[in-house]
């Protein structure tokens, strides 16, 4: 499933959600952030570290088998440790949270883009046992945070039709005037008789 959002601070009213097989996300940004940090936050740098989490923004200390584990965990498939790391080098922005009592990641997003106008949010896993005490809403808050911050007005993602009301309060929404997310599928067409 397709998303496409231009985040904004507020969504105006007039932006209506439809449900389709491919959902488009967008909205228009209002105000620039112009700091680094922000105390916009559902929950606080600090707060996070209380409870034995470390937000890291690089992929030093970063176990790719143990990202993998947290990928397979929430369904996606295996992948290659040396495809991730590859991936990871072509990555603009990406941000984890560390577990500080086993060393291991146990949330993950990251975006690839133009650096300009335009990324993509790719990869945003929750660890199942972490799942519910906001570490995806801290990781996708923090990394848009960080797309704003480098005027970057166009962000999407792709999502599973179940976890599209994660993304609504973000403020991502669905195909706003008309606007239609597609892509390119290797899969055999059926032909139409």
């Amino acid at each position: 499933m397709l998303l496409r959002g231009i985040i904004s601070s507020p969504l105006p009213s007039s932006l209506r959600l439809k449900t389709h097989k491919n959902i488009t996300v967008s909205a228009q940004i209002k105000t620039q952030p112009t700091t680094a940090s922000s105390n916009n936050y559902t929950i606080s740098d600090q707060a996070l570290e209380s409870r034995g989490f470390v937000l890291r923004r690089t992929i030093e200390e970063l176990n790719l088998d143990h990202l993998n584990s947290v990928f397979v965990a929430v369904g996606f498939p295996k992948r290659d440790p040396q495809k991730i790391r590859v991936a990871l080098e072509n990555t603009d922005s990406l941000l984890w949270v560390e577990y500080t009592k086993t060393s291991k990641p146990v949330a993950f997003a990251r975006a690839t883009g133009d650096g300009v106008f335009n990324a993509i949010i790719w990869d945003v896993v929750v660890d199942p046992s972490f799942q519910g005490i906001g570490l995806g809403k801290a990781v996708m808050e923090r990394l848009i945070h960080q797309l704003l911050l480098k005027g970057i007005c166009n962000i999407a993602l792709y999502s599973e039709p179940r976890v599209l009301g994660f993304y609504r309060p973000l403020g991502f929404v669905a195909d706003p005037d008309g606007i239609r997310g597609m892509v390119y599928s290797t899969r055999k067409q059926k032909k139409k008789k």
